[in-house]
């Protein structure tokens, strides 16, 4: 079973792209929908994600089906317009200064003159690099690196940035300075898409997760609609109450909760089957029970516990 969720207003869309390198099938049949705010693509080594992020910004296109940015196809230069991507490699002239480097860079978007300085400065101060934008290139920190590509691909005032793997490399103050730049530009109503192999980054990052393996978009939507979603994978519930060896012959009744191990002092540590019926049945059960709950807690909703039962359902012979 493929999980979907539909994003309000899309801005990037595929409908049913496949793409073959000669007998190799490196997407099949991947529909999604991009909307403002940021969404996380997840998926090993191997799974389709650089081909999905070349065909979404036009540089090769699809073997079938078709791909729209801001209602144009990807593959014309006027869809590009809306396009920012920060590739993975490095881009850069590294003899240039940073602020030559981003001239030179409006220029080739086609802005000259006073605009093309105007934006190379907005750019600069955006990014956080116009203190040392007088400095080549080839003396920057991978992070400071990373800004100068971010800075490049936002030249040109995109509607939809394209990042991946912005962050590798990046020291961790200088990740978290990057994921608050991305927030930024989101808020801005950019739709931002981040390729990540770091799936704890994804957690607090992103909006939404597209969880892509094997050629095939296994999941798409938040973390916790996807993990709603899984019934055939136990959530995993933590539970403090003042009562815990009262209450879990209680719990096991619930027809939602699978099993419950105590765990001491005053933990349970429940196996939960449907989620959304466990929360409606625990809070009857709460409201009616002199319970003394402190805390509840689902403990397997990261994006790593999500990505692995996805993994393994995906390893299942269909």
């Amino acid at each position: 079973m493929k999980t979907e969720s539909r994003v309000t207003t899309a801005l990037a869309e595929m409908r049913n792209v496949s793409k073959w390198f000669g007998p190799v099938m490196a997407l099949n049949g991947v529909n999604l929908e991009i909307g403002s705010g940021i969404t996380g693509l997840v998926g090993p080594n191997g799974a389709g994600k650089t081909t999905l992020l070349r065909l979404l910004t036009g540089q090769i296109k699809t073997s079938l089906g078709g791909i729209d940015v801001c209602g144009r196809d990807a593959w014309s230069a006027r869809a590009k317009d809306h396009i920012g991507l920060c590739p993975f490699g490095d881009a850069t002239w590294d003899e240039l200064s940073g602020r030559k480097l981003m001239r030179v860079t409006a220029g080739m978007r086609g802005f000259t003159g006073a605009e093309a300085r105007r934006r190379a400065e907005s750019v600069l101060e955006t990014v956080g690099m116009a203190k040392r934008a007088d400095r080549p290139v080839r003396t920057y920190s991978k992070g400071m690196r990373q800004r100068i590509k971010l800075g490049q691909a936002l030249v040109h005032d995109p509607d939809l940035l394209v990042l991946d793997e912005p962050l590798n490399g990046v020291d961790p103050v200088g990740c978290e300075e990057l994921n608050d730049l991305f927030r930024t530009l989101a808020a801005q109503g950019k739709a931002v898409l981040v390729s990540s192999h770091i799936l704890h980054e994804m957690d607090q990052l992103a909006d939404r997760i597209l969880f892509i393996c094997r050629g095939k978009l296994l999941a798409s939507g938040s973390l916790a609609e996807i993990r709603d979603m899984l019934d055939d994978h136990p959530l995993k519930v933590r539970i403090s109450c003042g009562s815990p060896r009262c209450i879990a012959p209680q719990l096991l009744m619930l027809e939602s909760v699978k099993s419950v191990s105590i765990e001491p002092p005053s933990d349970l540590l429940l196996e939960v089957q449907n989620p959304s019926r466990f929360y409606a049945e625990f809070g009857e059960f709460a409201a009616g029970n002199d319970a003394q709950v402190q805390r509840l807690k689902a403990t397997d909703t990261s994006t790593e516990a999500v990505f692995d039962y996805l993994m393994e359902r995906a390893a299942r012979p269909e």
